[in-house]
């Protein structure tokens, strides 16, 4: 799973009320309609400014706040292709593989980063490349498991896919 795009870059603490916020996600379940208020609360014009491909690179507890599974879901949806973060909230963390948002742990990130760069993440490798100015990190690879549920686009692809939920083995 590799990844390569312009980076949108955001500091720490991003909550899911800056990500997708409240008083949209109880208007609709559409999230085509809710992506395009993605990154709203802390940049209203985001929508408008990324292609499809692009990446978020934050600093440290990215999708911090209220346990909203909107939050990877808009971002996915928008056509984000991976979020880099040095850090993230535990809920939003399970949240983004368990929909099918690649996410890559990679401390100091923001420090050979910059908005508008562009960089290639390897998922499996735990790897990010900044294409701008060469310089590269490696961070936390995700387990066997969580790949294959990335791979399938989801927790809910993968389990139909096994034709209901099997453990899995070491």
């Amino acid at each position: 799973m590799k990844f390569k795009g312009k980076v949108w870059k955001y500091s720490d603490d991003v909550s899911t009320d800056a990500i997708i916020p409240g008083k949209y996600k109880f208007d609709t379940l559409d999230m085509d309609k809710l992506a395009r208020h993605a990154m709203e609360g802390i940049d209203p014009n985001f929508y408008e400014k990324i292609n499809e491909g692009d990446l978020i690179v934050a600093g440290e507890n990215f999708g911090c706040g209220s346990s909203r599974e909107q939050a990877p879901l808009v971002i996915k949806h928008a056509g984000i292709s991976c979020v880099i973060a040095e850090s993230f909230s535990r809920i939003f963390y399970r949240n983004a593989i368990n929909v099918g948002l690649p996410i890559l742990k990679i401390p100091n990130v923001t420090e050979i980063v910059e908005e508008g760069d562009k960089v290639k993440a390897d998922i499996e490798e735990g790897e990010v490349v900044n294409l701008s100015n060469d310089q590269s990190l490696k961070g936390e690879k995700l387990s066997e498991f969580m790949l294959k549920i990335l791979k399938f686009g989801g927790l809910s692809k993968y389990i139909k896919n096994q034709g209901g939920f099997v453990w899995p083995t070491k």
